[in-house]
C-alpha cells in the first residue's frame, strides 16, 4: 500500500481530546501543523484550548516549527467529520476496545485509503482495534508517554493486518516531528514500556509493603540514581559498561549466576486493603498537598530542562 507522502501531510485530526490527545494537539500545532480535535465532552473545545496555551511557553522555549500557531487549531464534536479531510489520525479516546473499535470503523470509513490511522491505545493490541475496518493495514498502535508534547518516546505496533508500509511510514513521520519512534515487532498486552515500567512499580509496591522504605525514598532511589542513567541510555546498554574492558559478555559473565539469584528474591505483592491505603497515604504524603497543576507545572519544567541539556549534549 502506499502512503501520502509525509511532506504533502498538513492537517492532522486528534479523536478524543483528553488529557493525552490534549498533548497531542499541542505537539503536532508546534510542529507546524493545523489540527482538527474532537471529543465528546460538552466543554471538549475549551478544554483543548485550555491545555494548547499552558503548553506552549514550554514548547516555544523547546523550538517552534515555522508557521506554529495555536490558531490554527479547530474543534468538531463528530469524530468521523473531524478525520474526513486530514491527513494522519492520532486517537485518543478513552481504553474502552469496544468504544475504539467503533470510533476507528467510523473514522476508517471516511478517510482516503493512503492515510493512516493510529491509535494512542496503552494496553489494547492493535489486531483487535483493526476488526471490521474497511482498510485495516493502515490502522496501528502509536502509543505515546505523557506528557506527549514534551516525551518524545513513542511506541509503534502493527497488527496481523497491519501494512508493513503503514509501520515505516508512521516511524518517519513521528521521528520527522521530533519524537523518538520505537518498533514494538510482536503484539503484546500492555506493548513493551508499559511491561518495563510495571515490573519496577511490582518491586517498588512490594519494598513498599515490606517497610523497606517510605515511598519517597523509594521514588527518590529511582529519580537521583538509574533514573539519570536512564536519560541517556537504557538497562541494556548499561550492562554493557558495568562489564569494564570486557562489555556485556564479561558483565553476563560475571553477574548472571547472582541475577538469577536476585530475580528469585523479587516479591509478587497483591493489592490488599492494607497496601491499598500505605501507597495512597504515603505518595499523598510525597506530593505534600501540592495541587496537580502545580505538580504537573513542576514536572514539566524539569522535563524541559533535561530535553535541553541532552538537546545541547547531541544526545537527542
Amino acid at each position: 500500500m502506499t502512503f501520502i507522502d509525509r511532506a504533502q501531510v498538513r492537517t492532522v485530526a486528534v479523536i478524543g481530546a483528553g488529557t493525552i490527545g490534549a498533548s497531542w494537539a499541542a505537539l503536532f500545532l508546534a510542529r507546524g501543523f493545523s489540527v482538527v480535535a474532537s471529543d465528546p465532552r460538552s466543554d471538549g473545545a475549551g478544554h483543548v484550548r485550555r491545555f494548547v496555551d499552558a503548553a506552549w511557553p514550554a514548547l516555544r522555549t523547546l523550538g517552534l516549527a515555522p508557521g506554529a500557531d495555536p490558531g490554527r487549531l479547530s474543534f468538531d464534536p463528530d469524530p468521523a467529520a473531524a478525520a474526513a479531510g486530514s491527513d494522519f489520525v492520532q486517537e485518543s479516546a478513552i481504553e474502552d476496545l469496544a468504544l475504539k473499535q467503533d470510533l476507528l470503523r467510523r473514522i476508517d470509513a471516511v478517510l482516503p485509503v493512503d492515510r493512516v490511522i493510529a491509535s494512542s491505545t496503552s494496553t489494547f493490541m492493535p489486531s483487535l482495534l483493526q476488526e471490521g475496518a474497511r482498510a485495516p493495514g493502515r490502522i496501528l498502535v502509536g502509543h505515546p508517554f505523557n506528557p506527549p508534547h514534551l516525551i518524545p518516546l513513542v511506541e509503534v505496533v502493527g497488527g496481523k493486518a497491519t501494512d508493513r508500509a503503514a509501520v515505516d511510514w508512521t516511524v518517519a513521520f513521528y521521528d520527522s516531528i521530533g519524537k523518538r519512534a520505537i518498533r514494538i515487532e510482536k503484539e503484546m498486552q500492555g506493548h513493551l514500556v508499559n511491561r518495563l515500567q510495571v515490573a519496577i512499580l511490582r518491586e517498588a509496591l512490594h519494598c513498599l509493603d515490606q517497610g523497606v522504605a517510605s515511598a519517597g525514598d523509594i521514588d527518590a532511589a529511582i529519580a537521583f540514581g538509574p533514573g539519570l542513567r536512564w536519560a541517556i541510555m537504557g538497562p541494556l546498554m548499561l550492562g554493557h559498561l558495568a562489564g569494564g574492558d570486557g562489555g556485556i559478555a564479561h558483565f553476563v559473565d560475571h553477574l548472571a549466576d547472582a541475577i538469577d539469584k536476585a530475580w528469585d528474591d523479587l516479591g509478587r505483592p497483591n493489592f490488599t486493603p492494607e497496601l491499598r491505603r500505605k501507597f495512597v497515604a504515603e505518595v499523598e504524603a510525597e506530593a505534600r498537598g501540592r495541587p496537580m497543576g502545580e505538580l504537573e507545572r513542576w514536572r514539566d519544567e524539569r522535563l524541559v530542562a533535561i530535553l535541553a541539556a541532552l538537546r545541547n549534549a547531541n544526545a537527542l
